[in-house]
Parts: C-alpha cells; structure tokens; sequence
C-alpha cells in the first residue's frame, strides 16, 4: 500500500510534469496554454490521450511521434521525471500537509522558470503571477506562516532590486519578481538560504565557464536555475542549511 502511495505521488508530478512542459514551450511566445490542443510541433497532427501519458507514452511511442516519426525532445520525459522526483521528496519531507502542498507549487514553479531562463534568457510575468496567485492563500495556514512568507517576499523582491539598481541591471526583473515569490512560499530563512546558495553555484558556474573560455566576463547569464537550484535544496535539506547560514552571518 504505502508503494502505491509513492508511485501515485510520482505519477502525479509526472502528470503536472507533462503540463509544465506545454507552459515552457507556450510561455515565452505568449501563446495559450489550453489551445490550441496538444499536437507535434513537426506535423500538427493534434495528439491523442494515449499519446500524453507521462512518461509511458515516450517509451512506447521510442521517442518519436507516431505520425510522422519525428524524435521527440528529450525535455518532455524529463521535466515529467524531474517534476515527479520533487513531489516525492516534497511528501517525504514534508508529509501530506500545507507545507508540503506549498513546496509542491514551489516546485512547480521552478522547473519552468529555470528551463525557460535556460533557453530564453526570460522568466515569463505569467508564471510569477500564477506563483503570487496560488501561493497567497498557502500561507494562511499558521500566523507564523504568514508573517514569514510575507517578510521574506519583501525580503526575495527587494534583496534582488537591490541588486538590479546597484549593479545597472545585472539582476533581471524576472529574477526579482521569482525570488519575491520564492520568498513568499519559502519564509525569509529559507529564502536566505536559498539565495546564498543561487549566488554560490552562479559564481562557480560562471567563473568556470569565463576561465573556459565559454563566456565572455560581461556577458549575461541566467540567474533563473540557479535561484531554483538554491530553492530546492533550502527547501528539502531543512533547518541545517537555513541554522548553518544563520549562523555562519550571526543573524
């Protein structure tokens, strides 16, 4: 029993998954994410419901689609993978509660901000909204609650606009309004740590790939997965992380 339980936990973020993939295809384009419906991006031909289930459509279908026989981006099954893999750690660590449903829409806010910031260089005003909109009622839960995520969305926001205005935008808008959301389902401990996190990963990431000749030293990089990299960990590793930092600066 308690199997079934993880695998329709599973299968369940691989379903969400499956959607977050059409939000990362349709997003930056500013199309709809509801028509028009699911089709090959090759031929057109729409897709049928056997064609959509996640995960066991691509190993049947061998990755290809079965009109015109076109491979299928490697994206689609692993986004499903990776967002079914987050629900499970999230109902792991957190139990069946708010709490954990909060880090579940954290989560699944981060897979398409990081893969679309990734590709695009933006981080679409839809997906911070959606994140604002379904993320407010999520901290009523406790006064505590609350008054964190409240504290640490003035915190994500203005910490990042800081950043922006100091540095002449070498902090974009999207970045400053994903980690005031961040802050919002995190708390402002959390989302300290998270940021602590993003800058450290960014910095090594970046410096290597200046010293390898990959980028140039000015050259934009996209701030978006590295803030849902930090996020995750803050998110799943808990109070040693978020106590470890705090001490380490004597907050």
């Amino acid at each position: 029993m308690e199997y079934l339980l993880w695998g329709l936990i599973f299968f369940s973020g691989a379903a969400v998954g499956s959607f977050l993939n059409v939000c990362i295809c349709r997003l930056p384009s500013g199309e709809s994410l509801a028509y028009p419906p699911s089709h090959c991006q090759a031929c057109g031909n729409r897709l049928r419901p056997i064609d959509l289930v996640p995960l066991l459509s691509f190993v049947l279908l061998r990755g290809s689609c079965r009109y015109c026989g076109r491979r299928i981006a490697w994206q689609y099954p692993v986004v499903e993978m990776i967002t079914g893999f987050l629900f499970v750690a999230a109902v792991a660590k957190y139990g069946i509660t708010l709490a954990a449903l909060r880090v579940i829409l954290l989560f699944s806010l981060l897979v398409p901000a990081a893969a679309i910031d990734l590709r695009y260089k933006i981080i679409p005003d839809r997906l911070n909204l959606a994140g604002l909109i379904l993320g407010v009622p999520l901290i009523f839960e406790t006064k505590g609650v609350f008054w964190a995520g409240a504290a640490g969305f003035l915190a994500g926001g203005g910490l990042l606009l800081l950043i922006a205005v100091v540095s002449r935008g070498g902090m974009g808008g999207g970045d400053i309004k994903l980690a005031a959301v961040l802050g919002l389902l995190l708390g402002w401990k959390y989302l300290l740590a998270a940021l602590f996190l993003a800058f450290v990963a960014g910095s090594i990431v970046g410096l290597t790939m200046i010293a390898l000749k990959l980028a140039r030293m000015k050259e934009p990089i996209p701030f978006g997965p590295y803030l849902a990299l930090g996020a995750v960990v803050a998110a799943l590793t808990g109070d040693r992380v978020v106590n470890w930092y705090i001490g380490f600066w004597g907050v």
